[in-house]
């Protein structure tokens, strides 16, 4: 039980310190540089499923 209060108390203060560090120029900077790189590795990933479950998938092209 203390473990995990241990872990919350962290959480809050990682929390607190994020949206002091989110409100300067820098900071701003910084969080919109994550996200950016974020964004573009879900894409990837996205893109990337997307492509080898097409490849997986048999055609469902009929041709008479």
């Amino acid at each position: 039980m203390k473990q995990l209060f241990f872990v919350a108390v962290g959480v809050v203060i990682g929390f607190a310190a994020a949206h002091r560090i989110a409100n300067t120029p820098g900071g701003a900077r910084f969080f919109a540089d994550v996200n950016a790189r974020t964004k573009a590795f879900t894409d990837a990933v996205a893109d990337g499923y997307r492509s080898r479950d097409a490849e997986l998938r048999p055609s469902t092209d009929v041709v008479d």
